[in-house]
This record gives structure tokens, C-alpha cells and sequence, in this order.
């Protein structure tokens, strides 16, 4: 299992991708050593609170969004994750839970 330390890091570099950027354009935007973005992404170093409103105010989230991994950990809550589960289930508890789901996501 992951520590939190590496799940910050994993989804750090997760929104850096997605927003195009090298470490070394994020690391310079929030004026860090690429090195240590390089240690925060692999879970070696952990940010200050200071460096990840720096970090989040870059990748355009919200500091709350970079603790948002649930999806990286192994077991984790993916669509994919949904769609084993339902495909185990008999066909009319599928149907009701995927009903369910729909309603909650109104």
C-alpha cells in the first residue's frame, strides 16, 4: 500500500501531465529545484503547505484536489472498478445499483 506521502506525489504529477508541463516547467513556475519536484512526485519529500498552494495555483486546482487519489490506490474507486463490480452481480441487483447510481449523481 501506498503512503500518503507517495499518493500526493503520484497525483501531483498525474495533474502536471494532464497539463502538459515537464518538472522543470513546474518547477520553475513555482521556483523549486526540479530535483525536488522530482522527490515530491516519487513520495521521497513531502511539500510545505506554502509549496502546494504554489503547486495547486499552477496546475489551476484546488489545494483539496491534489488529495484527491483515491483512484490511484490499488482497490481503489474507478469506473472501471464499477463496472467489474456490476458485471459480478446477477442482473437485477446491477440494474438497481446502477439506478442508484444514476440518481445519486443528479
Amino acid at each position: 500500500m501506498k503512503t500518503t506521502r507517495q499518493l500526493l506525489g503520484a497525483r501531483i504529477k498525474e495533474i502536471r501531465k494532464a497539463r502538459g508541463l515537464s518538472q522543470e516547467q513546474l518547477a520553475e513556475k513555482v521556483n523549486l529545484d526540479s530535483k525536488f519536484i522530482s522527490k515530491i512526485e516519487v513520495g521521497r519529500s513531502s511539500p510545505s503547505l506554502e509549496t502546494m498552494e504554489s503547486i495547486a495555483r499552477v496546475l489551476d486546482v484546488e489545494i483539496k484536489d491534489l488529495f484527491e487519489f483515491m483512484h490511484l490506490q490499488p482497490g481503489g474507486i474507478t469506473a472501471e472498478g464499477i463496472r467489474e463490480i456490476l458485471g459480478e452481480m446477477d442482473e437485477q441487483t446491477a440494474r438497481t445499483v446502477f439506478r442508484m447510481l444514476r440518481a445519486a449523481a443528479r
